[in-house]
């Protein structure tokens, strides 16, 4: 059995004039990562290992979470494929990912996460919102062999605010 966890970026900020890839977390964006981090690690062991777009919003996300997890940054890949909104690079990807590894976080992009979650989960979801957690299961032993699997859980953290 193998597991990937989705996690899209936190709210991110357009105030300043840079590229996509710059962009910050806004307040909220950093917030609501602590909020789904702490959820996810209350039901879940951790990853066996993480994985990042380079962008800032997504690896400062990561970073959020790590926080939480007590995790250095030395236990997260920074990837370009998952600098990614279309899904293809990120499903290419993770069919590349280590055997040895059966649970995988991964945190980037949309179009990309709802697409991913939506092909090979079985709970349709309309959008992946901003620090959106989804954890998907497969019955296979290589990610090569990546099919379509079920959808354990989604963490919205919208529904975690007080």
């Amino acid at each position: 059995m193998k597991s990937i966890v989705l996690v899209r970026h936190g709210k991110s900020s357009w105030e300043f004039d840079i590229s996509d890839s710059l962009r910050p977390l806004k307040n909220r964006g950093v917030n609501d990562a602590k909020l789904v981090a702490n959820q996810f690690i209350n039901r879940n062991k951790l990853p066996d290992f993480i994985y990042s777009s380079p962008a800032v919003r997504a690896f400062s996300t990561c970073k959020i979470f790590l926080e939480i997890f007590s995790l250095s940054e030395d236990s997260v890949g920074v990837k370009e494929d998952l600098y990614d909104f279309g899904g293809e690079n990120v499903i290419n990807f993770i069919k590349r990912l280590p055997d040895n590894y059966n649970l995988v976080m991964l945190f980037g992009h949309n179009h990309a996460f709802t697409s991913i979650a939506n092909i090979f989960g079985d709970k349709f979801i309309d959008n992946l919102p901003t620090s959106g957690l989804i954890k998907l299961n497969f019955d296979i032993s290589d990610w090569k062999d990546l099919k379509k699997g079920t959808t354990e859980f989604i963490i919205i953290p919208k529904e975690l605010r007080a």
